[in-house]
C-alpha cells in the first residue's frame, strides 16, 4: 500500500499530541475509509511504528535525520496542504460561478419558450343523402369543409403552439394553423393562417388577475373555448359557434381566476378530463367583431361577458364523491357589418346581387345580441354536457332582390359520454359519446349571413391509444342548410379522425 505524504503529515500531527513519555506507537489505516487508528481492527492495515519528535532531538534524533518527523519536512507538508486547500477553494468558486452563469442563462425568456402542437387527419364518407349539387342541394357543413362529394382524406388541423413566460408577469402565446383552405375556382388546401397571437399581462405572480391583448378566443360559450385538441366530438355545435366563427377575434380581454379554481382545473386535466381551459371564472372584453383575420369595418366594438364556476359535489356524498359540475352564463353585444356577395337561391332559382343586398345594410351594421348558458358534468365515469344560446342577429331575407334584417335565433346541444380507463394500456382511454344539436338562426361567417337550420345526431367513440395518439370514429345523421345557396340537405356520414399530439 502506498502511503501519501498527506497521510504521514496527519500521523505526525497525531504523534505530536501523544504523551512526552511515549517512545513509539503503532498506527493503523482503515483500507476503506482511510482513517488512522492507534489499535488494530477489522479492515485496518499496519502503517508502521512512529515516534514523537522532540525539539532539539531530545528523543535521540537530530533535525538532520531523514525521518518524516524532520521539522523542515513538516513545514513543507504544511505548505503543500495549504496549497491543496487553496486549489480546492478555487475549484469550488469556479463551479459556483458556472452555476450562477447557467442559472442566469436559464432565466432568459427565450429559454422558457415551449413548443407543442397536434395534427388531425380526417376522412369523411357519405353513406346516404344528397352528395352532388343538382336536383337536390348538396349536403355541406360550415364546421367541416371535408363534408362534400369526393371529400375523402383531408387535414382538419395542423397546429403548432409557441408559448412561455417572458417573466413572472408577461406570457406569450402564438399559434398558426397549416391546414387552411383558400377558396377559388379550385379549393387550395394547407395554407398557413394565424390563429392566436396574444400576450397575457398579469397583475400578480399567481396570475389570478390578467389582461389578454391580441388575437385570442372570444370567451362566449364553453365548447367554443375548449381546444380542438381536447374536444371529444369532431366539430363544435353550430348554435354556439355561429356567434364567433373560428372562435377568435382581435381585442382585449380581462380574466379573474382564483388560485383554488386554477388548481381544480389542473387536477381535472391530470385525471385526463377535458376542461375548456383557464378563461377565468369571470371574464369581460372588447373586440372588433368582424371575425378572425378580417379588417374592422365599423367604429363599433363588440362586448363580451363570460362566467363559469366548477363545483365539487363531494358534499352530496356517494355517488357524487369526486364529481365536478361546472356551470356558467355568457353574453355578447355588437354591430356586425355583414359581408355580401352574389347568391343563387336553390329553391326559387333567384339570382341575388351582393351590391343590392349591401344597399339594405344599416350604417355600421346590424346589431347582434346573444345570451348563453352551459352546464358540464365531467365524466367520472359518466358525464353530461349541455349548452344553449338565444338572441337576435343579422340575417338574409331572400325575397325580392334580397335584404338584411334583424331576426331571432336560438339553439344548442346535449351530449352524454362515458370514460373507460386502462384500455389495453395503462394510459389507454376509451370514451363513447352521443350528441344531439339543433339551431335556427344566422350563419354570419358566410356571405349575406344566410339563415341556417340544423338538426343532427352524432354517435361516436374516441380511443386515446396513448397521450401521443388518438383515434375517433363517428356516425352522424344530418339535416342542414347549405349556406352557399340556402338549400336544405340531409344525409348520413361516417367519419374518422387520427390525431397525433407532440
Amino acid at each position: 500500500m502506498k502511503i501519501s505524504r498527506l497521510t504521514l503529515a496527519v500521523a505526525a500531527v497525531l504523534c505530536a499530541g501523544a504523551s512526552v513519555s511515549a517512545f513509539a506507537i503503532d498506527l493503523y489505516v482503515d483500507t476503506k475509509t482511510k482513517q488512522i487508528y492507534a489499535e488494530p481492527g477489522i479492515g485496518r492495515q499496519l502503517m508502521g511504528q512512529f515516534e514523537q519528535v522532540q525539539p532539539g532531538g531530545g528523543n535521540g534524533y537530530s533535525k538532520h535525520d531523514a525521518y518524516g518527523g524532520d521539522s523542515a519536512s513538516v513545514e513543507e507538508l504544511k505548505k503543500e496542504i495549504e496549497l491543496e486547500k487553496n486549489q480546492v477553494k478555487a475549484l469550488e468558486e469556479h463551479v459556483t460561478f458556472n452555476e450562477d452563469v447557467h442559472k442566469k442563462e436559464q432565466e432568459k425568456w427565450y429559454n422558457k419558450i415551449n413548443v407543442r402542437g397536434y395534427t388531425q387527419l380526417r376522412y369523411n364518407q357519405p353513406i346516404s343523402g344528397d352528395r352532388v349539387a343538382g336536383d337536390d342541394p348538396e349536403l355541406r357543413s360550415p364546421g367541416d369543409g371535408g363534408i362534400k362529394n369526393n371529400g375523402s382524406f383531408s387535414f382538419r388541423r395542423v397546429r403548432l403552439v409557441i408559448s412561455g413566460d417572458i417573466n413572472d408577469y408577461v406570457s406569450l402565446y402564438l399559434q398558426p394553423d397549416f391546414a387552411t383552405t383558400v377558396s377559388s375556382t379550385i379549393d387550395n388546401q394547407n395554407f398557413a393562417q394565424l390563429r392566436d397571437a396574444y400576450a397575457d399581462l398579469a397583475f400578480d405572480k399567481k396570475h389570478e388577475y390578467r389582461i389578454r391583448a391580441g388575437q385570442s378566443k372570444v370567451p362566449f360559450g364553453w365548447e367554443n373555448l375548449q381546444s380542438s385538441q381536447n374536444r371529444l366530438t369532431l366539430d363544435r355545435a353550430d348554435a354556439l359557434n355561429s356567434a364567433v366563427p373560428s372562435e377568435r377575434d382581435l381585442g382585449l380581454m380581462a380574466y379573474w381566476s382564483p388560485e383554488h379554481v386554477q388548481k381544480l382545473w389542473k387536477d381535472l386535466t391530470k385525471k385526463g378530463l377535458k376542461t375548456s381551459g383557464d378563461y377565468g371564472i369571470l371574464g369581460v372584453g372588447v373586440y372588433n367583431g368582424q371575425g378572425i383575420n378580417r379588417n374592422e369595418t365599423n367604429d363599433d366594438l363588440y362586448i363580451v361577458a363570460h362566467s363559469t364556476y366548477p363545483i365539487e359535489l363531494g358534499f352530496l356524498g356517494y355517488p357524487f364523491t369526486g364529481q365536478v359540475l361546472e356551470v356558467g352564463a355568457d353574453y355578447i353585444n355588437g354591430q356586425f357589418d355583414v359581408p355580401t356577395g352574389d347568391m343563387t337561391v336553390f329553391d326559387t332559382g333567384a339570382k341575388l346581387k351582393g351590391d343590392d343586398i349591401a344597399k339594405t345594410k344599416p350604417e355600421g351594421g346590424v346589431r347582434e345580441e346573444r345570451y348563453a348558458v352551459h352546464a358540464v358534468l365531467f365524466p367520472q365515469p359518466f358525464g353530461l354536457q349541455a349548452e344553449w344560446n338565444w338572441g337576435k342577429g343579422a340575417t338574409l331575407n331572400p325575397d325580392g332582390k334580397g335584404s338584411l334584417e334583424r331576426r331571432s335565433l336560438s339553439g344548442g346541444y346535449v351530449q352524454a359520454m362515458y370514460k373507460i380507463d386502462n384500455v389495453f394500456r395503462e394510459d389507454g382511454v376509451l370514451i363513447p359519446y352521443v350528441k344531439w344539436q339543433t339551431y335556427s338562426g344566422a350563419w354570419k361567417a358566410a356571405n349575406n349571413s344566410p339563415y341556417s337550420r340544423v338538426d343532427e345526431i352524432e354517435a361516436g367513440v374516441e380511443y386515446q391509444v396513448m397521450k401521443a395518439l388518438e383515434v375517433t370514429m363517428a356516425y352522424s345523421t344530418m339535416d342542414r342548410t347549405n349556406v352557399a345557396n340556402l338549400g336544405q340537405a340531409s344525409g348520413d356520414m361516417l367519419r374518422m379522425q387520427v390525431q397525433w399530439n407532440y
